[in-house]
């Protein structure tokens, strides 16, 4: 028996606590900044309102109708494309594997906080070099935040191709981070052109499309739950407020650090991590009592970052025990036991990022992995769900649960646009592709192969067939002139699982769909429920 939330209120804020993330306060902000500033905003904002939320819902009614995580759902509304949720369930996995490092660099600056001056304000450190007093009085002020994110926090060295030796501090914060994780999760769930190509990147890693973790939620959802709508509209806005917040009070940060400087904008802005652990503890190294709100500042971090962690981690989990439970409950007996394995498997390969060149390692992945691949994963997830199983099979299945059928707005963004858009946007990408750097840092050719290497890890997985069901009365291995055979099992491989809808739940059928069918009995709505108007029954038409 599957469980569900305890409420309405702790599915909404565990969606929003996955949403709102760290890359609403530094990947939105900068991208804004590198796509044209205000102009960004529009197709941001397109972006949203043709992909964003039209998925969202997609995503939330394909978890509560299947009540299975992205790869069990896949697998049973089509199983040509159940690789496609596997897919999701690797990038997750690697994504994990390095995002705990962030939190583990909050970690470190909360604790830092704690002390009467805050080592990020001057230079009386034992790890500080010449280099931090070779400066006038405002430069060695502005570079001082800089040099201890580089010399007194990572030790870094000059590239990938040095990754020197372990920072202690940050692998026991990376430590005491994943503790964290596993104690949150222990008991389960209830515990130009490339400006489109930014803003729908910064739309899907905002929002969470494609990782999977969002169909992992609704999964636990009550399958007669009404408000998936009004749920996708919440999570959505207030993510996208959330980016619009955080973007205002950076660039006034900026602006107020420029100023002092007597400097331009672009010179003191930066990407990624930089801007969390750079440009905002030198805001808050100016305020009173800096120790406070930096505290409350790095604190504010390790939630955003956990929130995301949790959900994340809980997509490979659900997926676990989705295929594999009765092994799991045969072999590891409990939940715990399987949350600590996964615990301990992502704290290992996370170690690289936290050696001396770890930052180098952290960059390779968040930019192929986080990137490159989770638009090639979007598209394929679109097809399976709205080509393959099809749009009025969707539409059908959402009025079973709700009561009425999507608005014609969101079935054409399902079939049409938001496909097309996600294409076009995923092969420009490709056409204008540039390597990645840090810094001024170029990687060399090994590591550029590395990060194709990481990309390309879900793709194996994206192309994971079942086999289709076997017809009664041929045999396994067709021989030549039995290509109805193959067409068969071809067949099979793109209709549902038989029994999606052979056993609904006692409370599955609304009076919703009652009306709009017509029917007198829970028995014929079964048939109509089954029946899905494209050619394909995704069930046979018998009464349960």
């Amino acid at each position: 028996m599957r469980t569900n939330w305890s409420n309405k209120i702790e599915f909404v804020l565990a969606c929003l606590g996955y949403a709102v993330g760290l890359g609403n306060l530094w990947r939105f902000p900068y991208m804004c900044y590198n796509s044209g500033g205000g102009a960004f905003l529009i197709p941001y904002y397109i972006m949203m309102f043709v992909c964003s939320i039209p998925l969202l819902l997609m995503e939330l009614a394909v978890g509560q109708f299947t009540q299975r995580g992205p790869v069990g759902a896949m697998a049973r509304l089509c199983p040509l494309f159940k690789g496609a949720g596997l897919a999701t369930v690797v990038i997750s996995f690697l994504f994990c594997s390095y995002y705990n490092v962030v939190i583990a660099w909050a970690l470190y600056y909360m604790f830092a906080s704690f002390q009467s001056q805050i080592p990020w304000a001057s230079c009386n450190n034992t790890w500080n070099t010449a280099t931090c007093h070779d400066a006038s009085a405002a430069e060695r002020h502005a570079g001082q935040e800089r040099h201890h994110a580089i010399r007194g926090v990572l030790l870094i060295t000059g590239g990938i191709e040095e990754i020197g030796s372990m920072r202690w501090p940050i692998f026991l914060t990376l430590l005491l981070a994943w503790i964290l994780v596993y104690f949150s999760l222990w008991k389960s769930v209830k515990s130009s052109g490339k400006v489109w190509v930014n803003a729908a990147a910064q739309n899907f890693n905002s929002v969470g499309i494609a990782f999977g973790s969002m169909i992992a939620f609704a999964s636990y959802n009550k399958v007669n739950n009404r408000s998936i709508m009004l749920d996708t509209m919440v999570i959505c806005c207030l993510n996208s407020a959330t980016s619009i917040l955080a973007g205002i009070i950076v660039f006034a940060t900026l602006g107020n650090i420029a100023h002092e400087l007597q400097s331009k904008i672009e010179d003191v802005v930066t990407a990624g991590p930089g801007l969390v652990f750079v440009i905002y503890p030198k805001a808050l190294a100016g305020m009173p009592v800096p120790q406070l709100w930096a505290f409350l500042f790095f604190f504010m971090l390790l939630c955003l970052g956990l929130d995301s962690q949790f959900a994340t981690l809980e997509v490979v989990i659900t997926t676990l025990q989705d295929a594999y439970g009765k092994w799991i409950k045969a072999y590891l007996k409990r939940h715990e036991v399987l949350v600590l394995l996964m615990c301990f498997v992502s704290f290992v390969l996370g170690l690289p990022h936290v050696m001396q060149g770890g930052m180098f390692v952290f960059q390779l992945m968040d930019y192929y992995v986080a990137g490159i691949s989770l638009m090639f994963l979007a598209f394929f997830e679109v097809i399976a769900v709205t080509w393959v199983y099809g749009t009025e099979r969707l539409s059908r299945d959402y009025a079973a649960m709700t009561g009425a059928r999507p608005l014609v707005y969101f079935q054409v963004c399902w079939r049409f646009l938001a496909p097309f858009l996600i294409l076009a946007i995923w092969i420009f990408s490709l056409i204008d592709y540039e390597r990645p750097s840090y810094d001024g840092y170029h990687y060399p050719e090994w590591g550029i192969r590395l990060g194709w290497f990481l990309a390309s890890l879900s793709y194996p997985a994206d192309t994971v067939v079942r086999r289709g069901r076997a017809v009664p009365g041929h045999r396994q291995h067709p021989v030549a002139g039995e290509l109805p055979v193959r067409r068969h099992r071809l067949m099979n491989a793109i209709q549902p699982d038989p029994t999606l809808y052979t056993k609904p739940d006692p409370e599955y059928f609304n009076e919703g769909l009652e009306l709009e069918s017509g029917a007198a009995s829970k028995a014929d709505l079964v048939t109509v429920a089954s029946t899905r108007g494209d050619g394909f029954p995704s069930a046979p038409p018998t009464a349960v």
